[in-house]
């Protein structure tokens, strides 16, 4: 078991008193994760001796990885009907895979030290539900044994392309948008204006000549100016090439192909499926293609956009609170850029994060559309979170090239601040 003092960078428990977490064992994770396998992993499976304890093959192999295996509905081989882990019950917690161990935690290096955060993606994370996140922080230490990467040096985390951040640049950015969102004094929907108008702002910005104590001050002069300065930019609505590349990040978000399916229906099938339900998203007409759980099959695009937005939900006070809580938790979790988000820059990461938030708004109507709703209650917000933070850092396509440019699109003619009030503003 790895001590404290193994560790060549610091473990940092990100800072968010009100973020709290435990397990309560309801099992989603195994019901919809697709685990990937280290080598330890799988000889530590290969001395339990499942193969010959079930009579099959407990993981499999897809494009020249080893997952855990799967049933057809996507279920982990391992989970009960209990809703505990086979795993678990006959070997104890140490025994499971690592990826098992560590949800719904992740270890993200920097340049000083490896940042703990925490995917909304867990039921027990989104409300808050256990003890504070600093409890956990000696069994942390201990994973990352099976983890070394995330704690054997300082990763350098890029301010813009071409440009490596300094320490106090990023502390100078989280702290003010943090700031900034913490404005309980100013609407929701102003605050996430207003973190969408930042954003733009840094993209349009040169950043090669405003480094160090100049980049904290123009961090600072940015968010001083709002919310007057957001008053003096109105905003026409999002044109509709804009609200479908809101709608075409939500596929991106939302697209999870299960290993027994591709097995099934092959390479070229899959992708032909994936192509038709890309260009659905895109169109925006006829009926919504299937999300995934928690989602209603068979919502029209069209009773999408009859829901009414964030602002005029009845539970707007517990929505204000967990995103501002997400916002927060994913800033100190490093989970925003470098390491944590496919080696991208503070710039772009924070764009990704804006995006990700009016995504969130979009699959809430979804959802509030498919229960009958005239607009979203806190639980529609809970579960369009879990869904679009659990592929945050974990689908690739999310990390190429053709997401850069959909962000780099929507940096222009207020683009962001423009989908992020179509599914905000009341």
């Amino acid at each position: 078991m790895s001590r404290a003092g193994d560790v060549r960078l610091p473990i940092i428990v990100i800072g968010v008193s009100e973020q709290r977490y435990s397990c309560h064992g309801c099992g989603n994770c195994c019901r919809d994760f697709t685990v990937q396998l280290r080598p330890d992993d799988l000889a530590r499976l290969e001395r339990q001796g499942w193969k010959e304890k079930l009579g099959e093959e407990v993981t499999v192999e897809f494009r020249g990885q080893t997952f855990l295996r799967q049933r057809d509905d996507g279920a982990c081989i391992f989970w009960m009907a209990d809703g505990k882990c086979r795993i678990h019950a006959e070997h104890g917690f140490e025994e499971k895979p690592i990826a098992c161990q560590l949800f719904p935690f992740s270890i993200v290096p920097g340049e000083r030290d490896a940042a703990v955060g925490v995917n909304f993606a867990c039921g027990s994370v989104l409300e808050s539900k256990g003890k504070s996140l600093s409890t956990h922080r000696d069994e942390l230490v201990r994973m990352t044994a099976r983890v070394p990467e995330t704690v054997a040096a300082p990763v350098p985390i890029m301010l813009a392309e071409g440009l490596v951040a300094t320490a106090d640049e990023i502390d100078a950015l989280v702290r003010g948008c943090e700031r900034w969102m913490q404005r309980r004094d100013v609407p929701l929907a102003i605050r996430l204006d207003g973190l969408a108008w930042l954003s733009q702002s840094l993209s349009a910005a040169t950043l090669t000549g405003v480094r160090g104590k100049r980049f904290a001050e123009l961090v600072d002069t940015l968010v001083a100016a709002m919310p007057d300065e957001l008053a003096h930019l109105p905003i026409e609505p999002a044109t509709g090439r804009q609200i479908a590349l809101l709608r075409q990040a939500v596929f991106g978000r939302t697209e999870d192909p299960k290993i027994p399916s591709l097995a099934k229906r092959g390479r070229l099938r899959t992708t032909l499926s994936q192509l038709s339900r890309s260009r659905a998203f895109r169109r925006g007409s006829g009926k919504v293609p299937r999300i995934g759980d928690g989602f209603a099959e068979g919502i029209a695009f069209a009773d999408v956009a009859k829901v009414r937005p964030l602002m005029e939900s009845p539970d707007l006070a517990a929505i204000d609170e967990l995103l501002v809580r997400y916002h927060r938790a994913s800033l100190h979790g490093r989970r925003l850029w470098g390491a944590g988000y496919y080696g991208w820059s503070v710039r772009d990461g924070l764009a990704a994060h804006v995006l990700n938030v009016a995504c969130v708004g979009w699959l809430a109507q979804v959802r509030a559309a498919g229960a009958g709703r005239t607009a979203p209650s806190i639980d529609d917000v809970r579960v369009a979170l879990g869904r679009v933070d659990r592929m945050a850092g974990r689908a690739p396509w999310l990390g190429a090239v053709t997401e850069r440019l959909r962000l780099r699109y929507l940096a222009l003619d207020d683009g962001l601040r423009r989908v992020v009030a179509a599914v905000v503003r009341a």
